[in-house]
This record gives C-alpha cells, structure tokens and sequence, in this order.
C-alpha cells in the first residue's frame, strides 16, 4: 500500500484505490512552500471579507495552515472527526471516478502545486485548488452532504463516447500548461484540440450537464443574493486573480437554477458569469431536480439509448429489480417502447446491486440479449402473474412454449427453470433448444446454449457502471500521461537553496544566516525572482531594519520594470507586510 489508510479510505473499492498515489512531502522545495505560503496570505488576508463564513473556520477545523503545505496525514487525522478523508492523485482523473470518490465521503487532492509563474491561476488541479480550496468547506455540515449526494448521483451519470476524449484533452493541456519549459505552440496546438472537440460534441451527455453543475456549484460557487455574494466555490478560493476579479461588475451574477447545467464553461479561461445559490440546502434542491431528468431515475428506452451512445460499461434496472451489466449495444424500439435490448462482450446479471450466482462474466462472456414488454394480446406482465397464472399459459418447468411480445419478439423454446426475487416475481427464465426472432432476424438460435430470458414489462433505471462492482476487472483505466516534474539544473538548484535558507530563519532552525548576503547573491544569480525579495522585506521589516527593507523596495522596483507582469505580485506582497492583517 503507498498511502496510509483509515476506516474511511478502508471502504474505498479497489478500483478506485488504484487512482491514489503517495504524496511524498519531501519532493515540495521550498519555492513550493513559498509559493503554497504566499498564496494563504493573500487568500485569507482578502476571502477573510468576501467568503463565505464556512472558510476561515474550516481552514482550523480540516488542519490547513498558511505557513506549510498541508500533509495528507495530518490532514486525514482531523477530516475523520467530520466523517471525511482526502487521498492524493496525479492530476485529473477521470469524471466519474472523481465524483464516486466524493460518495465515499473521500476529498481528491491533485498533490502537486503549481509553478511560481502560474501562481495566480493553473487549470491544472493542485494541492493549493483541492486543499485550500476544497477542504474547509467541507466542514459545513449541510455542504458535505451536498458534496457526497453529488458524488453519488454523479458517478452514475452516463457520458457520451467523446466525454472521454475531451476529458483526456483536458488533462493532456493542464499538464503541459504547468510544465515548464513548455513552448507556445504547444499550448496553442492543444487549446485548439480541445475547441475542436467542444464544438462537434453533439447533444450533451449526462455527465456533460452534471459536470456543468458541479463548476457553477462546487468550482464556481457564489452564495447569499447576486447584490451580496460570498464565495464558496473552490475555484474561486484557491485563486488570488479571480477571487478578486469576481466580486466586479464585470462579472455576471445570476440566480442558481438547474438552468445552470446548460451553461458551458472553459476551463482556460476567467468566467463571465457565476451563479449565486441563496444557501446550501438550495444546492441539494437543484440536484435531486436535475437527477429527477437522468436515465438513473426515468429508465425507459431514452436511457438504454443513451447507454448505448455511451459506448461504455453502464446498468439497466428492469421492473422486477434484475440488472443487467455490460456494453449495450443495441436497443430494438416499439411504439416509444423498448422491444429488445442487447450487450456485447461481458455481461452480468444482479439483484439489488449483488451479483447473482451463476450469471457473472464467466457465464455470460460474449453477451446478454432480452425482450421487454408484455406478451402479444396478455394484459398481465409475465412478472405479476401468480403460479396459477403462469401455468395457464404454459410458462411451466418443462413445457414448450411460444411467447410472442407487443413489440414483436418470437421466443420458442423449452423451459427449464426460473428464477424469483426476494418478492417472489419471477426475474429470469432458462430456455433450452431456444430460437429468438425479430422479423426475419435471429437474435438466439438453439445452438448457442441455453437462453436466460431477463423478465421486466419496462426498463424502470439506466445508469453509468456496473450493478456489482466485483462483477468487472475496473483496474485498467487510470490515464498514461502523468504530470510532468520540474527539472532541477544548478540555478534551479540554488535558488531553492537561497529559499530554503530564508525558511529556516523565519521559523528559528537556523538563525545564523545571512539575510542581506542570501539577498545580495539573489540579486546577483537570479535578479528576475521576486517572491524571495518580498519574504525578505517581511524580515527586514519585522526586525525594524528600515535601510536594508528600502534596498529591497528598490529592487523589487527594478523587477517590476522589467517585468511589468508580476508588478501587482509583488504590490500585493508588500501590501500585506505593510498592513499585517494576516490571520486565521
């Protein structure tokens, strides 16, 4: 195991484990630790005003510290007090995956931290976004239960085929974007990928829309009136750019409404328009609306066929409880209806989300066929006859028989036995010498084995992923391209060293150093850093030094002129040193 688990990371299924890496707290430098500090101060110097009351406290409550990059560890000793866990993962993971994780009550931590270039804002997922951002709201009782229930009805929505694509897309320009060294072209080349592939998405899948609500929600969040917002989302909180930009007018603030998941973002860029929920018990009111319109809830041939666009694992649930697991590819129609539906490859058939023994992959490794509906000119449904009824139309251990359904599949064949559900409805019958027709098309033929005919009058659930998650191997997914580390050449190496030694005065390891001769090498070796010289002028200024914190003012001058870009940076740096109103 390379991550020290708890009662609650205990439940996790192991395809989801297989997603969680070590976060190996020795590979943050102390630029990260610079970088991970500077960016506390500043978000809660500031979201101490325009943040939601659940923030400041959630930061005590979760153990997240301005000073030090939070450990998953420490973290996970605190979180259990309010029934959650976090887990370190590399990067994005896919949609689905992300949102099971949330109904197990389990926070995904990108455990990398951006850049110090990209210090503002990375569409990439870091420890500053998922840390700082995500965890303190989550001591909010009525939110984490938003953001498990969201998590649960999530992770069944079904994609669409190019969900994925996209999604890879995604990741492969967040990573490149926050690598360094990365050329422009590049960055171009994958943007544009990605506008490609948004523009001929076709009609949006469940996951599209859910994942829509999770942005303007969980990412994007504003709470209160749109005349009086505060911030909640973890977009927002994590960055220092557009957590100021988005209390302007420049942005639009609208009521929140399940209108939301129609409203696309773009993950590159900042948001023209954010979405204000007045509380956030309102949040769970839109959800259970939104999954009250998903196949998981509606069933019926809308949701076979959107499992069989999905062109991935998904379930349908009949009415008599039996669900049927597998890559559905093919769904017959009658009158609005559905007729027959199909699986290719593995298949599996369960009752209440338990495997039913004997109809595993194994058994069905090729396929699962059935038809749907009621019998031709028989009002009752197979699955409400009684055992009377049943053998009155010689649906009987042992008898020949010939079923015609509404929707027009020829069964023939000899019953051998049927199966019950816990309510005494027959679920599955066993056919032997068994023909099963279309029109003119064989769906089974004798030769094939036995036929295991699924009973349901209509398909009452259709959702993302198998009913029994041991019933599949899910442990092959995980993306091939990983984040890209930082290369460390010599300078590289210094300048962390020059950082470190500055890290180490101001907590009292090491007090014998230097400060203005680790500055003045800084000038010398790397004149276009800046955040060293700010965490410098905080020393000087602390210890009353007025001439050498002036020599640094001038120099962090001569920075902003030659890179005017990093000007409000560094601006923004002095002003909290100057005022001191950091704290928790």
């Amino acid at each position: 195991m390379q991550y020290q688990s708890n009662p609650i990371l205990d439940r996790l299924p192991s395809h989801l484990r297989q997603y969680i890496k070590p976060q190996n707290y020795g590979d943050y430098s102390p630029i990260d630790q610079a970088v991970w500090r500077y960016v506390m101060r500043k978000n809660v110097a500031y979201l101490s005003q325009v943040a939601h009351g659940s923030y400041l406290s959630g930061l005590q409550k979760t153990g997240i510290s301005i000073e030090n990059i939070p450990n998953m560890y420490g973290m996970n000793r605190i979180l259990k007090e309010i029934g959650w866990a976090a887990v370190a993962v590399d990067g994005f993971i896919p949609p689905a995956a992300f949102m099971e994780f949330q109904a197990y009550n389990v926070l995904v931590i990108a455990s990398d931290i951006r850049q110090l270039d990209h210090i503002e804002y990375t569409p990439a997922p870091d420890i500053i976004h998922e840390g700082a951002g995500h965890a303190p709201i989550i001591a909010n009782p009525e939110y984490a239960e938003y953001l498990r229930r969201f998590g649960e009805i999530g992770c069944k929505a079904i994609s669409s085929a190019k969900d994925y694509e996209l999604y890879e897309a995604v990741r492969h320009l967040s990573i490149i974007k926050e690598a360094p060294g990365t050329s422009e072209e590049a960055i171009t080349e994958a943007e544009k990928h990605i506008d490609e592939l948004q523009i001929n998405m076709g009609p949006p899948s469940e996951m599209a829309l859910i994942r829509n609500l999770h942005w303007w929600t969980v990412e994007y969040g504003l709470i209160g009136t749109p005349e009086a917002p505060k911030i909640y989302g973890a977009g927002l909180l994590s960055s220092i750019g557009e957590s100021s930009w988005c209390m302007t007018d420049k942005v639009l603030k609208i009521p929140y409404s399940s209108e939301a998941a129609h409203a696309s973002f773009d993950i590159t860029k900042p948001q023209p328009q954010l979405f204000v929920t007045p509380d956030f018990a309102f949040l769970s009111q839109v959800l259970e609306e939104f999954a009250n319109t998903m196949a998981l809830r509606k069933g019926g041939l809308d949701g076979l066929e959107k499992l069989v666009a999905s062109e991935a694992l998904g379930t349908v649930e009949l009415s008599t409880g039996l669900q049927i697991s597998g890559v559905f590819t093919r769904a017959i129609a009658f009158e609005g209806k559905t007729a027959y539906l199909q699986t290719t490859g593995p298949t599996a058939l369960a009752y209440r989300e338990k495997e039913l023994i004997g109809h595993g992959t194994a058994f069905h490794p090729d396929g699962f066929g059935a038809p749907i509906g009621k019998l031709k000119g028989i009002n009752l449904p197979i699955e409400d006859m009684s055992p009377r009824d049943l053998k009155a139309y010689n649906i009987y251990e042992g008898e020949q028989v010939t079923l015609e359904f509404e929707g027009g599949i020829h069964l023939q064949g000899e019953i051998i036995t049927g199966t019950r559900n816990l309510r005494g409805e027959i679920i599955l019958i066993t056919f032997q010498n068994c023909t099963v027709r279309y029109k003119d098309e064989y769906l089974f033929r004798p030769e094939w084995g036995l036929y295991h005919m699924a009973v349901g009058e209509n398909i009452v659930s259709a959702f993302n992923g198998p009913a029994d998650l041991s019933s599949f191997d899910l442990n092959s997914h995980v993306p091939e391209e990983t984040t890209i580390k930082v290369h460390k050449d010599p300078k590289r190496e210094q300048l962390e060293k020059f950082y470190g030694q500055i890290r180490e005065f101001r907590e009292g390891t090491n007090t014998t150093i230097s400060r203005n001769k680790v500055f003045q090498e800084l000038k010398a070796s790397h004149p276009e850093d800046w955040m060293l010289s700010v965490e410098i002028y905080e020393l000087a200024r602390a210890e009353g030094n007025e001439a050498f914190a002036t020599e640094i003012l001038e120099h962090l001058e001569q920075v902003k002129s030659e890179r005017p870009e990093v000007g409000h940076l560094i601006d923004g740096g002095i002003t909290l040193v100057d005022e001191s109103k950091v704290a928790l």
